[in-house]
């Protein structure tokens, strides 16, 4: 029996996704069409065994989050539930904490996935890769490669290229370590616990020193404690985890060279639409919209929701998705986009490289436009870079346009490289700026 547990965070994470962030949990925002984290579902659900997926998180339940379960649980046939934290765990306290839900059933072994990460996942190969080194208490991290100076940013794994056993991690080093990279997948026996085990009473014990180590029975409390001083209860999987685990022969990485990106910034997510529609292609050609008779042009991937409203006259693609009750008038022109639920673009518009938030209306003749934050096509295995708002000198960096819920745009402006928080009702023109 297999288990797959996916860490979902909190609203405390993903402030670099906002406003995108304010109106709807991140890894609920739609990406091709579909929930982030319902792309990792429908990957679980391909492995054999699969029996129970575990979102663990410190969002309190919500409606969208509970009616997500519910819809991906009818459709996978895959039992689905989520584990609220009392407080951010870090990677791997959440684990350990719900340890008990987690082996109910003593699974074979669990994938842990981490929800910003979006990719082809190579799930059963992982799997056979693990049987294959002899299971036992091994633990095996997806890899794959980046630029030199790109993995600086990642978790980076030097190993046996013979065994592909870890010899050394480190997580964002200062230096040029190496060029695999952590993609946030791995796959655990129930072993892992033993391990999870001896690093939380050690956090115990070291609480116990920073706190009690000048107290005196009958004296309270000595001038150099801090009696609100926060405890210590976070686990980090990087750091916590594997940097002591390699090299003894338990860590194990598998390398993919099939599509991965991280999904941090809303540029992140136009780039992840792009692929995973290209996927369609491959998996479900059913989900990506077809030319034909009083039917807007398609050009390359398009993902259009059954509900949506479509001139025939409109030009969209490549690369756009429409959400429920989309509205796309005469003439418009979408390209390399994403149009959320309830959006109005209304004739002769032109949006590109943009996410256009929930039940926003765009104006007549106006034109959304951002600017692409794609890997540089010239360096083999770039990755997407995840750039500061500002740059040093004080100005926005040009990034796409993001549009927050809610938001009027008029007739006849531009907007470029924009973001606009919800329910904002825009007077004209902007470029480079955050309406705030």
């Amino acid at each position: 029996m297999i288990k797959t547990i996916i860490l979902i965070g909190g609203p405390m994470k993903g402030t670099r996704f906002r406003p995108l962030s304010l109106e709807l949990p991140k890894p609920l925002f739609p990406v091709a069409g579909y929930p982030i984290i319902y792309h990792h579902i429908e990957a679980c659900s391909k492995v054999p065994h699969m029996k129970e997926v575990i979102l663990i998180g410190f969002y309190q339940p919500n409606d969208a989050l509970n009616k997500f379960i519910s819809n991906v649980q009818q459709e996978f046939k895959i039992q689905v539930r989520y584990l609220q934290e009392y407080t951010a765990l870090g990677t791997a306290g959440g684990l350990y904490h719900f340890r008990d839900q987690i082996l109910a059933g003593k699974p074979d072994s669990f994938f842990v996935m981490n929800s910003d990460v979006c990719g082809d996942f190579p799930l059963k190969e992982m799997l056979s890769f693990t049987v294959q080194k002899g299971g036992g208490s091994h633990c095996t991290v997806l890899g794959t490669e980046a630029t030199r100076q790109q993995s600086l940013n990642y978790g980076c794994i030097v190993e046996n290229k013979n065994t592909h056993e870890v010899l050394h991690y480190v997580e964002k080093p200062e230096t040029y370590i190496s060029t695999t990279i952590n993609c946030g997948v791995y796959l655990f026996s129930p072993d892992i616990f033993c391990t999870l085990e001896k690093i939380f009473k050690k956090n115990q014990e070291d609480n116990y020193k920073i706190h009690f180590f000048s107290y005196q029975a009958g004296n309270g409390w000595c001038s150099g404690c801090d009696p609100n001083m926060q405890m210590k209860e976070t686990i980090r999987l990087e750091q916590d985890i594997f940097v002591p685990m390699a090299g003894s022969g338990k860590l194990y990485v598998y390398h993919t060279d099939r599509f991965w990106s991280q999904i941090k910034t809303s540029g992140a997510a136009i780039y992840a639409n792009r692929h995973y529609l290209a996927l369609y292609q491959n998996w479900h050609k059913e989900r990506l919209a077809k030319n034909g008779e009083l039917k807007p042009q398609i050009i390359g991937d398009v993902y259009i929701h059954p509900t949506a409203d479509v001139h025939p006259t409109a030009v969209l693609g490549p690369n756009v998705s429409v959400g429920k009750h989309a509205v796309i008038g005469e003439g418009a022109r979408v390209r390399e986009s994403i149009v959320l639920e309830g959006a109005v673009l209304q004739d002769h518009c032109c949006v590109l490289y943009s996410v256009i938030g929930w039940n926003v209306t765009i104006g007549m003749w106006t034109r959304v436009e951002g600017t692409p934050n794609d890997p540089n096509p010239n360096k083999p295995f770039a990755k997407v870079d995840v750039k500061d708002t500002f740059s040093p000198d004080g100005k926005l960096n040009p990034s796409i346009t993001v549009i927050g819920s809610n938001v009027q745009v008029p007739s006849e402006v531009i907007l470029l490289n924009a973001m606009v928080l919800p329910d904002k009702s825009l007077a004209g023109s902007c470029k480079n700026q955050i309406i705030l």
